[in-house]
């Protein structure tokens, strides 16, 4: 276990963003070489990794994943293996998460009596809601076919070591929504003679705000936040032409995210229309709604029974956004998370540090899983 805590604080110390993470699937590699795979597939949906593990009796294929990117954020923490780039740091955990699936790689390295193929995917961009997209859309993905899908997220404000599970949603959908407005500069002095945008954004703030209030459009919870506006230059003699509003849409469900998205276009065309202005809009960061398999559940929960571990349920989704939906909408899966204590910092707070004291238990928990599923496995 030591090993494995210094393998996360230098990962720690050693952060890659989104779409850069070639380094650090190196590290990886680096560090499996004591316990190697059967198969190792690189540049998978980009920067990705694929480690398999091959039984020499027949069985499921099983995929563990772990996210390798890092956050463009200044890490303020006194410690020893603080990050060593500036703007750039784990923050979210997916150093631990790494780590765990390192610690399963060694679990499974040790069991000879393996069956089926078990795959630990270290998927690139996840911050940025494309990494898994590309990954499920990579032929190299679906050659290896895997039959079930995990992983964990490490929760902040949850007690240490607790496995919090959801039997249907665990995690929001959500986008980024930018609307961009055309109209015509003129002099300050002569506004009348261009067509300024500020009354049209006005609105359009105001009615995005109020349509997540509209319960009875949506069949759960939807959110709309502002996230940023900008109106013309700062140029005290000319009166704007050009206007940008950022959004961020959100919802637990699929379905209620496709309406608001909806609702939200035909407001912004209408309210385009009626000032006179062209418009466009486009979006990015692009999360599904990530919804648990209730049978898989169910073999997470026995698992954490076996381990001994508290097991907690969410009453509801959570409202941030994580793109391993994309695997779940494609097979049985389940994202779990694993308390990482009540007093721990948020995610992305730029003091947050993964809890070393995670990686055996979340290594553990997934090795059960996998114990679990080729027991049941006929």
């Amino acid at each position: 276990m030591d090993r494995l805590t210094k393998f996360r604080r230098y990962i720690h110390s050693n952060p890659d963003l989104s779409g850069k993470e070639g380094p650090t699937a190196e590290r990886i590699l680096s560090a499996v070489k004591d316990f190697p795979p059967g198969r190792i597939i690189q540049k998978v949906g980009g920067e990705g990794l694929m480690l398999v593990y091959e039984g020499k009796e027949p069985g499921p294929n099983i995929m563990f994943r772990c996210e390798l990117d890092a956050l463009p954020i200044q890490e303020k923490n006194n410690i020893p293996h603080v990050s060593g780039r500036k703007g750039v740091a784990h923050l979210c955990g997916h150093d631990g998460h790494m780590t765990i699936l390192l610690g399963l790689a060694q679990k499974l390295y040790n069991n000879k009596k393996r069956k089926g193929k078990t795959i630990l995917l270290f998927q690139p961009e996840e911050e940025t809601g494309q990494g898994a997209e590309k990954v499920v859309n990579d032929p190299q993905f679906n050659n290896q076919a895997p039959d079930y899908a995990f992983a964990i997220h490490n929760l902040p404000g949850f007690p240490l070591h607790s496995v919090i599970l959801s039997p249907e949603g665990f995690a929001s959908a959500s986008q980024g929504m930018v609307i961009r407005l055309h109209g015509k500069t003129s002099h300050a002095g002569e506004p009348d003679k261009g067509i300024n945008p500020s009354m049209a954004v006005s609105e359009i703030i105001r009615e995005l705000q109020t349509m997540s209030m509209q319960g009875q459009l949506f069949k759960d919870f939807v959110l709309i936040t502002i996230i940023h506006v900008l109106v013309g230059e700062i140029a005290f003699g000319t009166s704007p032409g050009e206007a940008v509003v950022r959004a961020t849409l959100r919802s637990y469900r699929d379905d209620d995210m496709r309406m608001l998205t909806s609702r939200a276009e035909q407001f912004v065309e209408q309210i385009a229309k009626q000032y006179n202005l062209q418009f466009d809009i486009s979006y990015t960061e692009v999360f599904p709604a990530t919804k648990n398999h209730p049978r898989m559940v169910k073999i997470v929960e026995q698992s954490a029974e076996k381990l001994d571990l508290e097991i907690l349920e969410l009453t509801e989704p959570m409202r941030w956004s994580e793109d391993f939906g994309h695997f779940t909408n494609l097979l049985p899966g389940a994202l779990i998370g694993l308390g990482s204590g009540n007093d721990q910092p948020d995610l992305h707070n730029p003091d947050f540090d993964f809890p070393d004291e995670l990686i055996g238990t979340g290594a553990d928990l997934f090795y059960e899983i996998y114990l679990n599923i080729i027991d049941q496995h006929k």
